[in-house]
């Protein structure tokens, strides 16, 4: 194979650099200056773009949340449904509620298998062609099963979504901006449920209502598509290829540099290669040339990734969210405030809080980090836990107190879990692991999401409201204990500087 005379062919890129200090027991870097030079400009277009369309799958995700709601009211009723079958038993709800739910935790599954061999950029477009299918299907069902099949296959496009589009932003986003623009998915996944509750409140009195709710997802999910095929791939998936020996590697280079311009514009002028070479050795010096196998998941840095970034997603659910605002009507409607029999206005009044608190959150992570908003946040979350159980065990007539609770959660909650735990698994798992890591970390999120939601009716029914957001308070303390002794702070850290230095 020949090889451009000004470039080294890629097994002859320096490892040297391996027998650098070391940081602990971990391995010093070769940018280990914190300096980038070539990943300090970036174009409006490697800001924007590249962010936008992988985020417009957040954007459904959230949608799908807010609009099932209203969806669920309109199905039953016989006079708007349009349908004959409106007649659905608790479970057949159930399964419309639920079934995108399902269908996310099979593409988890599927994602595990065919992520790094499609790539982000195809994995996304996937995602796309799953939401689109499913959401004409869920529209147009003549039946129940019809429906339902629909509900899992636009489910499918949320699995690969999740999956896929915080690792592409996390590869193509400068380093500088990179906290921003992932947590800004988790403001996009807020804003569609805010949508969704809107298009709802809207529709719900329209005959056959909940087709139109449904249906409204389709030209999201084109606009993504079309987005996505344009936007050229992760050039870090690519250069794994290349060490991998994946294809021709000077071929990938040439095309990882290619893809590497059309991402930064003209802002990167013509160091480009330079940028490539500097991932190349980075790539080389923590040993990403070799394909990871399924037992190694378990061991070493990307057994320590999968504590990280398993134990935040697991946290991020179990610490009561859903169920915290499952009372969120019942607390504004006792604190005098007449909307709140309204779930739509309550669902809509908190979206709206949510929206503002990401937002915060979004534009500090960058100069604040990762842990002290984990650790801040975290702490209100355990303060709001322990408002609410004691309102419903000790001070059921002092509604303000849980008022202050739910909003205290709802506010901290939005600063740290929400934004940061999706922020944080896109950043610690090493590039080879990354795609197979984060499919175990969507699984998990998912799985335990459904898991609290599952058991909450029965263990509310079991234990008690105040007993319950008690377990809750204890679990969000351990939290912060796990946040404290395990997560590492990775803010101005490229990634693979990430992988040598915390992992």
């Amino acid at each position: 194979m020949a090889s451009d005379p000004e470039q080294p062919p890629l097994s002859s890129l320096p490892k040297e650099g391996r027998s650098r200090g070391e940081i602990g027991s971990a391995r010093e870097p070769l940018l280990s200056n914190g300096v980038h030079d070539s990943e300090n400009y970036y174009s409006t277009y490697a800001a924007i773009l590249p962010f936008l369309f992988p985020a417009l799958g957040g954007l459904l995700y959230g949608y799908d949340i807010g609009a099932t709601s209203s969806a669920t009211i309109s199905i039953q009723s016989s006079t708007l449904s349009g349908i004959t079958w409106y007649n659905l038993s608790s479970v057949q709800i159930g399964l419309v509620t639920s079934g995108s739910l399902y269908g996310a935790l099979i593409g988890s599954l599927l994602a595990f298998n065919v992520a790094d061999f499609l790539g982000r950029k195809r994995e996304l477009i996937a995602a796309a062609l799953a939401y689109l299918v499913g959401a004409l299907v869920t529209a147009v069902a003549p039946d129940f099963p019809l429906l339902v099949v629909g509900r899992v296959v636009f489910g499918l496009g949320i699995g690969l979504a999740m999956h896929a589009a915080p690792m592409y932003i996390a590869e193509t986003a400068p380093t500088p901006i990179r906290g921003i623009l992932i947590s800004l998915k988790e403001f996009f996944i807020v804003l569609g449920m805010v949508a969704g509750y809107g298009t709802g409140s809207l529709l719900v009195d329209t005959v056959a209502g909940w087709r139109y709710m449904f249906g409204v997802s389709s030209p999201l999910a084109i606009i993504m598509g079309i987005g996505m095929f344009f936007l050229p791939d992760s050039p870090r998936w690519i250069l794994l290829c290349a060490i991998q020996g994946k294809g021709d590697p000077q071929n990938l280079k040439d095309k990882a540099i290619c893809c590497l311009c059309q991402l930064r514009g003209q802002a990167i002028g013509n160091s480009a290669p330079q940028q490539v070479d500097e991932i190349l050795a980075e790539l080389s010096y923590v040993g990403e040339e070799k394909e990871v196998t399924f037992g190694e998941l378990f061991r070493g840095k990307c057994k320590k990734a999968l504590l990280i970034g398993g134990g935040l997603v697991l946290f991020q659910q179990i610490t009561g969210q859903p169920s915290v605002l499952y009372y969120a009507g019942s607390i504004l409607q006792s604190a005098g405030f007449s909307a709140a029999s309204d779930a739509t206005r309550v669902s809509i009044l908190l979206g709206f809080f949510k929206l503002i608190m990401t937002g915060a959150a979004v534009g500090v992570v960058d100069k604040l980090g990762r842990r002290p908003l984990l650790l801040g946040g975290v702490s209100g979350m355990a303060i709001s836990l322990f408002l609410l159980g004691s309102y419903y065990i000790f001070l059921d007539n002092v509604a303000v107190v849980a008022v202050v609770g739910l909003l205290l959660y709802v506010g901290c909650y939005q600063i740290s879990f929400g934004p940061i735990g999706w922020l944080m698994i896109s950043e610690v798992f090493p590039l080879r692991l990354r795609g197979r890591g984060l499919s175990i970390a969507v699984l998990v999120n998912f799985a335990s999401n459904a898991l609290v939601t599952f058991a909450f009716s029965p263990l509310k029914e079991l234990l008690g409201a105040g007993t319950l957001f008690y377990i809750f308070c204890a679990i969000a303390v351990t939290s912060l204990l796990f946040i404290h002794f395990i997560v590492p702070e990775t803010k101005g850290l490229t990634l693979e500087e990430i992988e040598a230095k915390c992992l």
